[in-house]
Formats: structure tokens, C-alpha cells, sequence
């Protein structure tokens, strides 16, 4: 969310940059009109406020005189009355404002490209020489099902469309994948490791900007009856998007220490989205399911530090791709392609021979002040008397199912089978090659 005072000094700059992000600047039209009445009405209740502080006074010298106090009584109760009226019509304007706030995005950063689409989006960096291969390369959905390791089928027979099973040497990668994923960002990168819920409540959802905008992109569990907008509550469950909604509300309502530098999470959770407006789009294979999971790196900074803990987040990442061998593009989003709470975004990107494509594996993003205004989420400076705002960063390190499906398609040899990075040869157990399953049976130590 953004600050109220500083929309109040800089409206005009505000309004700018939320048209260049193709965001909606309307409802600032507003802005000017509810914020003067609030401040209006605050100033006159204070004033009237004195006033009958300075008919207290008067009433006490009147009574110890032993004269009529009546009209000094009658004229303290009709302020009262007016300063009541006056402080419910702040309230108000405070809350109009306040709703006003929660549905602008974030202002993106002077860094960050202007532009209308997804293709306005800045390649900044290419890696990995991408494979040619000497038969046509299969998408990730057909080498799986041959294999054995993936079925869409039985997946759609007990949980819908957007769902998969993984079996054998399949399931083994997906687990192999977290675990190395996890060591490398604990042991090497200095994340703390944190295993946190997989439902949160409305509150948490809010502070990472999900709600109230978002919600049907989510899965909100019935059993404290539906959700009604503007209603956040500590007790309804709603199936987590991201690992990122329950790390950084960790800390919701808290002053946290940050002398010592940045606080750093990794979580591995499952994770559930709707796919809500993605209907016809990337209906075959893995990319867009319903639940998967993913490795989430989280980080609390002070603001100085932030952009620095921005790039190093970026290349933590970065590196579980090239540890894999897997060829990517770091790609710096437009202003209109940027999530709701971000104010700058960089897209990992990895490329797919059997789609020819490069597609999304991790966004990494710097929030700066605005998920830990939501959510209260304050550090207090050295030497300062008062506490101000953390800045929240996160991106995907990464999602487990898409490095999955890259490493099904870029690993991909002439008969079918897949050969293991050598990074995960320790974590298969010391297997090389995943070769055709047999499903339900143990042969040889392999299914």
C-alpha cells in the first residue's frame, strides 16, 4: 500500500506513474477531495475540541461562584455533539481513503522500462548455450507420459483438469529438485530454512497484496463460510498462492531487528492458483496446474539495502538454474507487465526445446515499503526515536514443477530417456538416467 502523505505531496508524479503502468489513475480523481474533507473535518473537531476544554474551565469557575452554569453546559454538549459528528466524518474519509489505497498497485521504479505489453520487457542477460539435438525434440507432456513418470489422465480422473501424478523416477526428480534446490540456498547462500503453513487467513493475504483484489485467483476454503470483500478475518482459510504469503507475514505487526543485516527464508510448500482469465492458454503439460510446488526466497531489508538484496536474490536463483545446466534469460519487466505489489521485477526465464521457447521459471521482485505498510512490518533504524517500515523482497527459487519439466526437455537423448544433471546424481540416489517405469513395480531398485 502505498503512504498517504506522500500521495498527498506527490499526486500528480503518482498519478504518472500508475498510467504508466497501465494501471487505472482514476479513482485518484478522488484522492484530493476525500483527503481535504478529512483533514478538514480533523482541524475543526480539534478546534472545537478546545473550545470545550475552555468551557471546562469556565464551568468549574462558574460552579465554585455558585452561579447558573446552564448555558455553559447546554453550549459544551451542543460542541460535543458537533465534534462527534465531525470525528465520524474523518473516520469516514479515513476509510474511503484507505480503500482507495488498498486497490492501487505499487509505483514502479525509475529503472524500470516504460512500456504497454510483455514485449516491451528488457532481455538483460542470456545463459547457457541452448541444445541442438540430432532427432526432434518432444515437449516435456509427451516425454513423461511415454516414460511413465507423468499422468495427466489419472490426475484429471481424481482432482480435475490442471492436476498430474508423478510416479517412480518422476516423483524421485520432483523431491530430488527441492531438496538440492533447499541445500544450495541454506548452505551456500546463507537462507534460513522455514516450513511454514500451506492455508493462511484473509489478514495474511492482505498484506501481500493478494486480497482483496485477487481473490479469484485463489482457492478460499468454505469452512468459515464465503469470503465477503473488505471483511479480513484471522480465522478463514484460504490455500496459499505462493510460499511468499505466509514467510513475509511471519512477521505481520511486528518491529523486527535488522541490525545485523537482512533476514533471509527459503520455504518449499505446495502451492494452489485458479488460473483464473488462463483458460486456453498452456492447457498441455505442467505449466499452468492448479497446485504445485516451490522453493521461495524471502527477504526483510532495510531500504538502503534493498536494491543491493534485489540483484543478490536475482543471482541466487540464477544459480540453481546454472548449477542444473539449464539455459536461461534474465528478462527486466515494463512497467505494465509487473505484479500488483512490485515496484521492480526481474523474470528468470529458461528455454524449453520442445516448445522453442524461453518461459518463466522465477520472478523476482523488490516490493520495497508497500507489503510491510500492509502488513506492519517495521525495523527501527540506529539512533532513530522511531520505527519505520521494512522493505519485503521474493522471487521463485525456483518453482520445482517448471525446472521439472526443463530439465525432462533439455536433457532429453534419442530413445526417450532423460539424463540427470550431474547435480542431481547425489540426490537420485545415484541414478543416471531415467528410463522407461513400470508402474507400481519395484525392478532392480528402480520403479
Amino acid at each position: 500500500m502505498l503512504d498517504l502523505a506522500f500521495v498527498r505531496a506527490n499526486l500528480p508524479q503518482v498519478e504518472e506513474k500508475l498510467r504508466a503502468r497501465g494501471a487505472d489513475a482514476s479513482p485518484l480523481a478522488d484522492f484530493a477531495t476525500l483527503d481535504a474533507e478529512r483533514r478538514s473535518a480533523i482541524t475543526e473537531a480539534e478546534t472545537l475540541k478546545a473550545q470545550r476544554n475552555a468551557l471546562s474551565a469556565e464551568f468549574g469557575k462558574l460552579k465554585r461562584e455558585g452561579a447558573d452554569t446552564t448555558a455553559v453546559s447546554e453550549k459544551s454538549n451542543a460542541l460535543k455533539a458537533k465534534t462527534e459528528a465531525l470525528e465520524a466524518a474523518a473516520s469516514a474519509a479515513d476509510e474511503k481513503l484507505r480503500d482507495l489505497l488498498v486497490n492501487i498497485p505499487n509505483l514502479p521504479q525509475d529503472s524500470v522500462p516504460l512500456g504497454k505489453s510483455e514485449h516491451d520487457n528488457v532481455s538483460e542477460k542470456i545463459w547457457g548455450q541452448i541444445p541442438t539435438f540430432e532427432f526432434p525434440a518432444k515437449p516435456h507432456w509427451e516425454l513423461g507420459v511415454d516414460l511413465g513418470i507423468l499422468d495427466f489422465d489419472r490426475a484429471a480422473k481424481i482432482s480435475g483438469s490442471r492436476f498430474v501424478v508423478h510416479f517412480g523416477s518422476g516423483a524421485r526428480l520432483e523431491r530430488a529438485l527441492a531438496n538440492f534446490m533447499l541445500d544450495l540456498h541454506t548452505r551456500e547462500h546463507g537462507y534460513a530454512e522455514v516450513l511454514p503453513p500451506t492455508m493462511v487467513n484473509s489478514k495474511s493475504l492482505f498484506g501481500t497484496g493478494q486480497l482483496p483484489k485477487f481473490a479469484e485467483d485463489l482457492f478460499h476454503c468454505d469452512d468459515k463460510g464465503p469470503y465477503i470483500p473488505g471483511q479480513l478475518q484471522d480465522s478463514d482459510h484460504w490455500l496459499i498462492p505462493t510460499a511468499e504469503v505466509p514467510v513475509t507475514n511471519l512477521f505481520r505487526d511486528e518491529t523486527i531487528d535488522l541490525a545485523a543485516g537482512p533476514i533471509s527464508f527459503c520455504a518449499y510448500t505446495s502451492c494452489f492458483r485458479s488460473e483464473a482469465g488462463s483458460y486456453g492458454k498452456d492447457v498441455r503439460g505442467m505449466i499452468r496446474q492448479h497446485q504445485f510446488q516451490k522453493v521461495e526466497l524471502v527477504k526483510f531489508t532495510r531500504p538502503e539495502d534493498s536494491t543491493e538484496q534485489h540483484e543478490q536474490l536475482t543471482r541466487d536463483a540464477e544459480t540453481v538454474l546454472e548449477r542444473l545446466g539449464l539455459p536461461y534469460r534474465r528478462m527486466l519487466l515494463c512497467t505494465a507487465d509487473m505484479g500488483f505489489a512490485s515496484s521492480k521485477t526481474y523474470d528468470l526465464e529458461v528455454w524449453l526445446p520442445g516448445q522453442q521457447t524461453y518461459r518463466e521459471i522465477s520472478s523476482c521482485s523488490n516490493f520495497e515499503a508497500f507489503q510491510a505498510r500492509r502488513a506492519n512490518i517495521r525495523y527501527k533504524p540506529e539512533g532513530a526515536k522511531k520505527s519505520e517500515f521494512v522493505h519485503t523482497l521474493n522471487g521463485s527459487g525456483l518453482a520445482v514443477g517448471r525446472t521439472y519439466l526443463a530439465i525432462l526437455e533439455n536433457y532429453q537423448q534419442a530413445d526417450g530417456s532423460i539424463r540427470v544433471p550431474d547435480a542431481l546424481i547425489p540426490y537420485m540416489g545415484g541414478e543416471t538416467v531415467i528410463t522407461k517405469q513400470s508402474l507400481g513395480r519395484t525392478i532392480g531398485g528402480a520403479l
